[in-house]
């Protein structure tokens, strides 16, 4: 069965495919689906904006669509950056690297045990039908003064996950793919939508 990713974001994407196809999804972007939709993302939670997504998909494809809403919480910051993740520190921050250094310098004087943050993802699936199926994961970590390592993206080389004993930018994409916030929340989400079973439960 073909699901449309409410996104263009080729790791979001490659990390989707590369769990939900062994459940017989084939999983494609937008722009590979033809849809050129941005919704504006008004919610103040993952959960919201992650089904504003997938709706405004679904709803330009008839197709089922999934949505993947994510982003760091850092505890000294009262959950900042939160749902602003990607467009945190305002127009003046363009890139990964201008983002990072912008959460640097608004933690440089927390001590290292105070720096306790956590990744969520929440993604969402609906379905033409009326089907829809949310799904929640989050990965405990801490936020590093420097960056450590030359993979993943966004956060990654700040972000020392916890139970992987070092930053998301020091696994390789399937180590990664074990232990992340959106791995969980896709293991959480193949549970719900498959339990023992598989792909007839969304058709």
């Amino acid at each position: 069965m073909k699901v449309v990713m409410a996104s263009n974001n080729a790791h979001k994407i490659a990390e989707l495919r590369a769990i939900l196809s062994a459940y017989g999804l084939d999983v494609v972007s937008q722009r590979e689906a033809g849809v050129h939709v941005e919704p504006e993302e008004t919610g103040t939670t993952f959960e919201e904006n992650s089904r504003i997504k997938a709706v405004a998909v679904m709803q330009a494809c008839g197709l089922p669509a999934v949505a993947d809403d994510s982003g760091l919480m850092v505890d000294a910051l009262n959950g900042e950056p939160g749902v602003y993740s990607a467009r945190y520190g305002g127009p003046d921050c363009i890139s990964d690297s201008d983002r990072i250094n912008y959460l640097l310098k608004k933690l440089e004087n927390v001590p290292e045990g105070k720096r306790t943050a956590k990744f969520v993802s929440v993604i969402t699936l609906v379905t033409p039908d009326g089907k829809e199926i949310v799904a929640r994961g989050e990965c405990p970590g801490h936020i590093l003064f420097e960056r450590h390592g030359n993979g993943g993206f966004g956060y990654d080389p700040v972000f020392f996950a916890e139970d992987a004993g070092c930053t998301f930018a020091e696994l390789a994409p399937e180590q990664k793919n074990q232990v992340s916030h959106r791995a969980r929340a896709l293991r959480a989400f193949v549970e719900k939508a498959f339990g023992t079973k598989k792909e007839k439960e969304l058709c």
